[in-house]
């Protein structure tokens, strides 16, 4: 998955909020964990605010 995609499926999952979102982001990022690592996972709750909206905390590790 490409930085790019996940961005976009991240977007739909804060715009839909709720708990089930919360556990679709978090695969979300553990796809991206797995592909490009730890910094784009951080740089992607820094810049999309998922600390504020899904209380995902920088270096958060995400495994399925």
């Amino acid at each position: 998955m490409t930085l790019t995609r996940a961005t976009e499926l991240l977007a739909v999952q804060i715009d839909m909020g709720g708990g089930y979102n919360r556990n679709s982001a978090k695969m979300i990022l553990a796809d991206v964990t797995k592909e490009h690592g730890q910094a784009a996972v951080d740089q992607l709750i820094r810049a999309l605010k998922l600390d504020e909206i899904f209380d995902f905390k920088v270096g958060m590790k995400f495994r399925f």
